[in-house]
């Protein structure tokens, strides 16, 4: 055992001071090569290689953010809306529901496909559709109400036409109310869907 020790003592140290070297001539090579990043096992092995990896490396990190700037702007320019297609987004009409129910009324229906004649016109505009009710209820049933209200809006839609990859649904309960108010004329305002535009 004893002699295993005075074996392991000259190797750890002789490790130690060639380790604390090492380091150092680590930080005067990461120094003067100013690397943007080099590992201590890739700089420590030869002098000769420190210099030649800034080199490389210069020209392909000066390439990398050349062609992702390239490729943004050409990434954005399809989602990019018109002023015609906005307004047109915005002139969407509401539907609207009776007590307790998400079927789609005859008025609604008619809506709807106004509402899709319009979506034709603009395919590349992505729509939210909203669903909403009043405030009667509990907070966990109009919120699956409303959600079954925006449902059936969108697959009617679909059925019209519409790429069901172009919508997405919302149920917000009674949450965003359209008219305040404690009556059935509130309340009837109060039970619908929205389309907004889905950025």
């Amino acid at each position: 055992m004893k002699t295993t020790l005075k074996r392991l003592v000259p190797v750890l140290c002789t490790g130690v001071f060639i380790f604390s070297g090492c380091a150092r001539q680590q930080a005067v090579k990461a120094d003067q090569a100013v690397a943007p990043s080099a590992t201590t096992q890739q700089a420590a092995p030869a002098r000769i290689e420190a210099p030649a990896a800034p080199q490389q490396t210069a020209p392909t990190t000066t390439a990398l953010p050349a062609t992702t700037i390239k490729t943004d702007p050409i990434q954005s320019q399809p989602a990019a809306l018109t002023k015609n297609e906005t307004a047109l987004a915005g002139a969407l009409e509401k539907i609207y529901f009776d007590f307790d129910s998400d079927v789609l009324s005859d008025a609604a229906r008619k809506t709807l496909t106004d509402n899709y004649a319009k979506l034709k016109t603009m395919p590349n505009v992505k729509i939210r559709i909203e669903g909403n009710c009043d405030e009667r209820g509990s907070d966990e049933y109009n919120l699956a109400l409303s959600e079954r209200r925006a449902q059936s809006a969108m697959k009617y839609l679909v059925a019209l036409g519409i790429p069901a990859s172009r919508l997405s649904t919302i149920g917000y309960g009674e949450e965003k109310p359209a008219v305040a108010g404690h009556d059935e004329a509130a309340w009837g305002k109060n039970r619908r869907d929205e389309f907004t535009i889905n950025k």
